[in-house]
């Protein structure tokens, strides 16, 4: 259009073609300046005064600088110099607006681009911060465990050192395997059984006959996912609520079931009302697992305690969807 105008207004196609070939290359240099100068500098509130200016600066340097090449080239014609010089306000304020479109499209590019880059900041370092908490939950778990067990070892070694050897063997077996699995956030329900009888074996040989355990397992279910080591603790508080304030034989309850898009983990222990008062997540161990649940699935609905007829429950929910969208 800008040929198109020098055209009509007499001139021949060379004169019109270099008019808009100089104009429209200096002022592609121009908004190339300013959208490199808004890759690094982003004004803050009440600063945009300054990217105005800016624009006019450059659409000034731009009309003046356009002047100066078209003069040069076209030589001394004196008409063409004439509407040249006359067209110059209009060719700033056109050069301001593609300078300033030029802009603010560059402000809206780079403030989004900013936006990303700190959102994927954050996520990271929440990520680096949950996975640095949840591995210090996992970590606070072994320690309560192995020095009970490490007591009772002692306890035996003088009085049944058979018991004592097999004991040791078992909690060889029960940290082997829980440094084997350090490396997998989850694991499959039946591999999670299996590292649970050790432990179980383990408190059997501490508390002998007075420690009975019933392990059912639904059918299908054996493949759900779970999180790794998340059983332990919570028989660990079951036997501690069951078998720390009673003589007698006391069952200790785990069931496993799935209804659709769950996993469902019971533990149930026999408890005395006049000796103990459960609580909903009394201890380290559910108080543990119910930030480690929030922090996997970001939910805190999905551990639930209760007392009835003596009977103290705990319910674990654990979500069955793809574990790798939970961040």
């Amino acid at each position: 259009m800008h040929a198109g105008t020098f055209y009509l207004l007499g001139f021949g196609w060379k004169t019109a073609l270099t008019d808009s070939a100089v104009g429209n290359i200096l002022l592609f240099f121009a908004s190339l300046v300013v959208s490199n100068t808004l890759r690094f500098y982003q004004p803050g509130k009440g600063r945009y005064f300054n990217v105005v200016a800016w624009c006019i600066l450059l659409s000034g340097i731009w009309v003046f600088l356009s002047r100066w090449v078209l003069l040069y080239m076209m030589g001394e014609s004196t008409v063409y110099a004439d509407i040249l010089d006359k067209s110059l306000l209009i060719r700033g304020c056109i050069g301001f607006l593609l300078i300033s479109g030029t802009a603010l499209i560059s402000m809206l590019w780079y403030t989004m681009h900013d936006q990303k880059d700190n959102e994927r900041r954050k996520a990271d370092a929440e990520k680096l911060a949950r996975e640095a908490e949840l591995f210090n939950l996992r970590q606070q778990l072994q320690p309560h465990f192995l020095f009970n067990s490490l007591n009772s070892i002692s306890a035996l070694v003088g009085r049944r050192p058979e018991e004592a050897r097999t004991m040791i063997h078992q909690l060889s077996d029960f940290l082997r395997g829980t440094l084997k699995k350090a490396e997998n956030e989850f694991v499959k329900l039946e591999e999670e059984l299996q590292h649970l009888q050790l432990y179980l074996d383990i408190e059997k040989v501490r508390f002998g006959h007075r420690l009975n355990t019933e392990v059912n397992k639904a059918e299908g279910c054996e493949n759900l996912e779970l999180p790794a080591m998340i059983l332990q603790p919570l028989v660990e508080n079951a036997i501690k609520f069951g078998l720390y304030d009673t003589t007698g034989q006391v069952t200790i309850s785990i069931n496993a079931s799935c209804v659709p898009g769950y996993l469902v983990l019971t533990i149930q222990n026999p408890y005395d009302i006049n000796t103990v008062r459960p609580k909903s997540g009394t201890g380290f161990g559910l108080t543990g697992i119910k930030r480690r649940l929030y922090l996997l699935f970001a939910r805190t609905d999905l551990l639930e305690t209760s007392g009835e007829n003596n009977i103290f429950t705990t319910t674990v929910k654990i979500p069955q969807y793809d574990k790798g969208n939970i961040n």
